[in-house]
């Protein structure tokens, strides 16, 4: 039997490397076709990681942005959500809601993040990061949103987290929905919003 080379782990990354080099340096070309091409092909290559964030800093063309954050959300590990979060934070819609979008598929990598992203000192920030509980299994999600309703003083976030838990809360987010409604009494919209939810928890639970 003719003996046969196994490739060592060394050589077997320096292969990959070499394979993934051409694209590396495709997301700098000058056509946007071949950036956005390039950003398809790196979807779920986790030593991209630092290449897509700097691509992704630099580029003006939405197709491509859109594709390099989609690469992002296929690697989906600790480093690349570090790499999307600042989005939340973008002046330009497009890209906050991309943002999103790349996140909310990534739960539980997202989850460490949730507690930071919550306290922020934005409050559109805070809005934005309600819906990335909306992924979240329902408990965590009930918890989650139920501790930011007692310590929330801005109706608008209060509202963003109130619409997410009469979706995904259960029966354990009803004191902290009631107390609200209690502290928010001269809101009208906010109590409102609330009794609605609360019918739909206690209708489903």
């Amino acid at each position: 039997m003719p003996f046969i080379k196994r490739e060592t782990a060394g050589q077997a990354d320096a292969a990959t490397a070499a394979a993934e080099a051409p694209q590396l340096a495709a997301l700098q070309d000058f056509d946007p076709d071949v950036r956005w091409s390039a950003a398809r092909k790196l979807g779920g290559v986790a030593a991209a990681v630092p290449a897509l964030a700097h691509a992704l800093k630099v580029e003006q063309n939405p197709r491509v942005r859109e594709a390099v954050m989609t690469a992002l959300m296929r690697v989906g590990d600790e480093a690349s959500v570090r790499v999307l979060l600042p989005y939340l934070h973008s002046q330009d819609a497009a890209q906050r809601s991309a943002a999103i979008e790349a996140l909310q598929a990534l739960p539980e990598v997202v989850s460490p993040f949730m507690t930071a992203l919550l306290d922020d000192a934005d409050s559109d920030v805070r809005i934005l990061a309600t819906e990335l509980v909306r992924n979240m299994p329902a408990g965590e999600a009930t918890r989650v949103l139920g501790d930011l309703l007692e310590r929330e003083l801005q109706p608008n976030v209060c509202a963003a987290a109130v619409d997410v838990l009469a979706e995904v809360g259960t029966p354990e987010a009803l004191p902290a929905l009631r107390a609200c409604a209690e502290r928010f009494r001269d809101t009208p919209f906010l109590p409102f919003a609330i009794a609605t939810a609360v019918a739909r928890i206690s209708s489903a639970g």
